[in-house]
């Protein structure tokens, strides 16, 4: 039996291969500049930033470990070692589930509310400067849809 394979696809037109290779070059820049950008001015790194956004979204300002990791796109590691360092500064504390009494929540603190109301304009000039100010002549659903598709093909965004 042989294998079932595809047709050859055609290769990228000239401007499809520029549009995958800026794609490629934003998905590595752009955090790093916004990370810049906070440490500099704020003095918070972007992940620290997103973490705590993301805490005092949810309800009760607390969410389960595992699902803060999802919302902020770490590893349960990486979130552990960001939120050691949220909580060694105060921002963020640990607790036991109550549901379950084996994993962990993350809480906002109050300071750390404060400490994301405090980054918060430095994160807004640098998204409107490195994001949003570049796209002023298109249509922002569209392109937000379209994006949606690259980054979550055939599931709901996240």
């Amino acid at each position: 039996m042989r294998p079932v394979t595809e047709p050859a696809a055609p290769p990228l037109s000239a401007d499809e291969e520029a549009l995958v290779r800026t794609l490629a070059r934003v998905m590595t820049v752009l955090p790093k500049l916004m990370d810049h950008d906070l440490r500099q001015d704020a003095g918070i790194s972007l992940t620290e930033y997103t973490t705590l956004m993301h805490l005092s979204e949810a309800p009760d300002r607390q969410l389960r470990m595992n699902e803060l990791a999802t919302a902020c796109d770490l590893s349960l590691s990486g979130m552990t070692r960001a939120v050691a360092r949220l909580e060694s500064d105060g921002f963020v504390r640990r607790i036991r589930c109550d549901t379950d009494g084996r994993g962990w929540e993350a809480v906002l603190t109050p300071e750390g509310l404060a400490r994301l109301e405090a980054a918060y304009p430095t994160h807004l000039r640098s998204t409107r400067q490195r994001i949003t100010d570049n796209f002023a002549d298109f249509d922002l659903a569209a392109l937000t849809r379209a994006l949606d598709r690259v980054s979550c093909p055939g599931t709901t965004p996240i």
